[in-house]
């Protein structure tokens, strides 16, 4: 059985960095890609980030770029979200997810699995 176990929310000042993780299990998850999407109370779920499992390629919301990184530790089989610079647009329930169909990265339709999701909180 798949699981996706997102965990390193919670709250942080605005500027601060958090580190969220997800540990995936059930699988081989060579040829998957994983991502990040976030969704704030009210709002659809929204694309964060992803990458393929080899790392090589990484795709980023803009509102993400140049403070949010992406990455994997195969050997653990987790998923990594470096968040710097925070901003109080950035508070949400992040979710960790994986999908074969790579073609289609941003949208959540694309997405087999998924995670239960953490907190990220970001005050001003």
């Amino acid at each position: 059985q798949v699981q996706l176990v997102e965990s390193g929310g919670g709250l942080v000042q605005a500027g601060g960095s958090l580190r969220l993780s997800c540990a995936a299990s059930g699988r081989t998850f060579t040829g998957y890609a994983m991502a990040w999407f976030r969704q704030a109370p009210g709002k659809e779920r929204e694309f964060v980030c992803a990458m393929n499992w080899s790392g090589r390629i990484t795709y980023y919301a803009d509102s993400v770029k140049g403070r949010f990184t992406i990455s994997t530790d195969n050997a653990k089989n987790t998923v990594y979200l470096q968040m710097n610079g925070l901003k109080p647009e950035d508070t949400a329930v992040y979710y960790c997810a994986a999908t074969t169909d790579i073609a289609f990265v941003t949208r959540p339709q694309a997405y087999d699995y998924w995670g239960q999701g953490t907190q990220v909180t970001v005050s001003s």
